[in-house]
């Protein structure tokens, strides 16, 4: 019996610590080879001011490279024979991180946004929740109206639905209906978007 416990721990160990070929990997990002990194002869070369120059030896782009005091870069890896090009590789990949920048910059990501009514809900509380919603609207997000029904008003739906229609009706000037009210479980939803 001592002896199976050995066994099962043994075995718990081997497979904790995996080979390296059968362990899961990252996804590695796709590297671009430059200059000495490049092995295969003959390769299709694009002079810097982006002329063809043809195909032409390795050893010969590399030289015309280093003549100009530029990098031969792999432009095509899967082409046969690949393509290179004659550039500047430092400046390349700072332009290259520069305008992905501006683009996250100017990307603006559309949340949605929750604002929470109830069927008997008061005037002033459903002027402070609605100026909320019109705020949103106005950041640009969409706003998700939810009518939370407690109890037995949820036999009455119709209560809920005419106070979200009031809520669209007051950001009508800013929104248009996405998702009609629809009843889920003890809460009904409507989606509003931006105009």
């Amino acid at each position: 019996m001592i002896g199976s416990g050995v066994l099962f721990l043994f075995r718990f160990a081997e497979e904790e610590a995996l080979p390296a070929p059968y362990q899961q990997q990252e996804p590695r990002e796709q590297r671009v080879r430059v200059n000495r990194m490049i092995r295969i002869s003959p390769v299709r070369l694009v002079d810097a001011d982006g002329s063809q120059v043809g195909i032409v030896p390795l050893e010969e782009a590399f030289r015309l490279a280093t003549e100009r005091e530029l990098d031969l870069v792999e432009v095509a890896p899967t082409a046969r024979p690949p393509v290179v090009k004659v550039m500047d590789w430092g400046k390349y990949k700072f332009e290259q991180a520069k305008a992905a920048r501006a683009a996250k910059k100017k990307q603006h990501v559309i949340q949605i946004k929750e604002v929470k009514y109830r069927p008997g809900i008061d005037d002033h509380d459903f002027d402070f929740k609605t100026r909320h919603a019109r705020q949103f609207l106005e950041e640009g997000n969409k706003v998700k109206l939810t009518m939370m029904f407690r109890g037995r008003q949820v036999t009455h739906p119709e209560l809920g639905r005419d106070v979200l229609y009031r809520v669209f009706e007051e950001v009508k000037d800013l929104a248009k209906v996405e998702a009609e009210p629809r009843l889920e479980g003890r809460n009904m939803t409507m989606v509003l978007a931006p105009k």
